[in-house]
């Protein structure tokens, strides 16, 4: 087993922490598992999977539509787990707050909602060369449809927006800027603050993705000012199959629902629909309830743990893990941006991420390689594929080292 004996910074104690993943205990080709794939999906705490559980053993109903104690009680905890994603969020109202399968279910949500309202042809739409697929394809059939101009912020060698191209494309006709938070395919930590500004100062909004920046930074999106905001559960050590979408109220309330169904409605005849009120006009449907709850305890989780020690932790984690790879002869470091959250993409000379991934994988290593859903990154930079470590706080120096010395089997294989 591995060690575990890292305490990090403020007195940290990541023993104790690694105690509530379950999954860390467990073997992979009789090796301890070493998780380094936490922006494809990170772990769940037991708290996060036994709220779960209790839900299906004791509460297990739909909500808002029951009388019954049953139903009643599934409402509570469901609405209670919004309440928790908005004092996560700092969001200012709880109807901020809608409840998605996912970031990519709340893009779509703001490209076909928000988005068909406002995008008239002719007007362009604003993203970066580092966006995940999931803030490229819906803005792409929208502008399709529209006959609208997709637009792209360029990027610098390090994987760094060019602010100043930025500036330059906002325009009169740029009706929304999507934009990524924290890159899933590099770690860069984006300006969001500073563009969503010079954005507003046009009269423009601004989408963002969340969904790999909820797990290593405190968001705030009041501070921030942002017009909306998209999450996903499973980044953030919850169940897979929810997100959160947050919007301003009066932007939300402005626009039309984007599917039909039940729960969405007020009231139905075959001659008019009189819909729902925020935020349950966005959500049609029964939803994962299960889910919902879990993402709300995930939420809870990080903020009774301490979100600014974590993330510390984690950013010298990641200095030490940049440093140790950075020393390896032949690899190569994909974004390497002055502000990053903890993931490293690299390359290794002569030797395709696949086969790193494999051979990786047989020393009980997990780490992800491809194109990670942003392909237009990978041509930016001449690749076809990268081999990505990516980080949480129950990762250890000690896994990263593994890591380190697993690389170097494989160049020793390769040799």
């Amino acid at each position: 087993m591995i060690n575990e004996s890292a305490v990090g910074l403020n007195g940290l104690d990541i023993k104790n922490l690694r105690k509530d993943f379950p999954v860390l205990n467990r073997e992979v080709h009789a090796k301890p598992l070493v998780y380094l794939d936490n922006a494809a999906s990170s772990q769940m705490p037991r708290q996060v999977i036994e709220s779960y559980t209790d839900y299906f053993s004791n509460y297990h109903s739909n909500v808002h539509r029951g009388v019954h104690t049953l139903s009643q009680e599934a409402t509570d905890l469901f609405e209670n787990s919004r309440l928790s994603m908005q004092k996560f969020l700092n969001a200012g109202d709880s109807k901020e707050i809608i409840f998605t399968s996912g970031t990519t279910d709340g893009m779509n949500l703001v490209a076909q909602s928000f988005g068909r309202t406002n995008v008239k042809e002719g007007d362009e739409v604003l993203i970066s060369a580092m966006e995940h697929h999931s803030n490229i394809v819906p803005w792409r059939m929208l502008c399709d449809e529209k006959k609208a101009i997709l637009k792209v912020i360029p990027m610098n060698d390090k994987g760094e927006l060019d602010l100043e191209a930025y500036s330059n494309l906002l325009t009169s006709k740029t009706k929304i800027v999507g934009i990524m938070h924290v890159s899933n395919a590099l770690g860069t930590i984006n300006p969001i603050k500073q563009m969503i500004t010079e954005a507003h100062a046009k009269g423009i909004p601004v989408l963002v993705d969340g969904a790999q920046a909820v797990p290593h930074i405190t968001v705030d999106v009041q501070d921030l000012d942002c017009d909306f905001y998209a999450l996903s559960g499973h980044k953030m050590f919850g169940p897979t199959g929810v997100g959160v979408l947050y919007g301003k109220k009066e932007l939300l309330e402005e626009m039309p629902p984007y599917r039909g169904g039940g729960d969405m409605i007020l009231n139905v005849t075959f001659d008019e629909i009189i819909y729902n009120n925020i935020p349950y006009k966005f959500e049609a449907g029964t939803p994962g309830i299960a889910q919902v709850i879990g993402i709300g305890r995930a939420a809870e989780y990080l903020m009774d743990k301490g979100r600014e020690e974590l993330y510390a932790y984690e950013n010298d984690l990641l200095e030490y893990a940049t440093d140790k790879l950075s020393q390896i002869k032949g690899l190569r470091i994909i974004g390497t941006a002055k502000n990053k959250a903890s993931v490293i993409s690299f390359v290794l000379e002569g030797i395709h991420p696949h086969d790193i991934g494999t051979l990786l994988d047989q020393e009980g290593i997990a780490v992800r390689t491809g194109h990670h859903c942003a392909q237009p990154v990978m041509e930016r930079f001449k690749i076809p594929a990268t081999t990505r470590a990516s980080f949480a706080f129950y990762n250890t120096k000690e896994e990263v080292d593994i890591l380190v010395n697993g690389i170097k089997s494989v160049i020793e294989i390769f040799n």
